[in-house]
């Protein structure tokens, strides 16, 4: 008698062809499916394993948090305060940066206002910072005899020069000048002017009357734009110790006035 369990393995494998040749697949192409399957299965397990230690890793790091916040609680440290300091201390700084871009525009505007002015070298004249203003010194022996508040000839042709510098330059003219006159420190005797006081502001008027007049007889500058001051002996670049620097300290500065913005220290702009 016969074995049926060839016939019996047979009809166990047939519904599988069946099944797998009813749906398209060969054999092979399923055993490829079959293996895409077990792969994806490693995967996932693989994603699950370092998902539970991504987890366990979060919570170490929390208990690590809440471990050091006791310490600096037992330590005085107030979290909270910290942290308001933190805040405090970022504002500051974005208020640094700020205050130091418009710092960088105002110098920008100071190097070309300094550039236009610096023409002026080229008529033996000094632009130069000196106590917080920028101004134009003007040699008083130069523009004045001695003791006098007249103007030379030579000094008016300086003068024409500077006014028509100013005049040539819409920045320029829109900015407010003061004129100051300096002397050295020899008291003077007698004459119109009583002391160097009056020496000084009589030779800023002088200087002042003269830039305003029309451009036919001087400099054609607006005259709102201008104002005198004497300052005789009590702002010297020099001491008072030879002819030399006596010279020195006999002046006409034309100072320019700062915009309110600019109501700072300019020579911290220039180093």
């Amino acid at each position: 008698m016969r074995s049926l369990a060839p016939f019996r393995t047979l009809a166990f494998i047939s519904p599988l062809l069946l099944l797998a040749t009813g749906c398209g697949y060969s054999q092979e192409e399923w055993d490829q499916k079959v293996r895409e399957n077990e792969n994806l299965r490693g995967q996932l397990a693989e994603q699950q394993q370092a998902r539970r230690k991504c987890d366990a890793d979060f919570a170490d790091a929390q208990s690590e948090v809440t471990e050091l916040k006791k310490q600096l609680q037992s330590r005085g440290v107030d979290l909270d305060n910290l942290s308001a300091s933190l805040e405090q201390q970022k504002k500051a700084l974005d208020e640094y940066a700020q205050r130091a871009k418009q710092l960088d525009e105002l110098k920008k505007r100071f190097e070309a206002l300094r550039t236009k002015l610096q023409k002026l070298t080229e008529f033996g004249l000094k632009v130069e910072t000196r106590d917080n203003r920028m101004l134009i010194q003007l040699p008083g022996d130069v523009l004045f005899d001695s003791g006098s508040a007249t103007l030379s000839k030579k000094g008016k042709e300086i003068l024409k020069q500077v006014a028509d510098v100013i005049r040539g330059d819409a920045q320029l003219s829109a900015r407010e000048f003061q004129v100051a006159g300096h002397t050295d420190s020899k008291p003077l005797k007698g004459g119109p002017f009583l002391d160097n006081w009056g020496l000084s502001a009589m030779r800023a008027r002088t200087v002042v009357e003269f830039v305003t007049l029309p451009t036919e007889q001087g400099g054609g500058l607006n005259p709102a734009k201008l104002s005198a001051a004497g300052y005789g002996e009590t702002d010297p670049v020099a001491p008072n110790d030879s002819d030399e620097n006596r010279t020195k300290n006999r002046r006409v500065e034309l100072v320019i006035q700062p915009d309110v913005e600019e109501m700072l220290n300019l020579n911290s702009l220039t180093r």
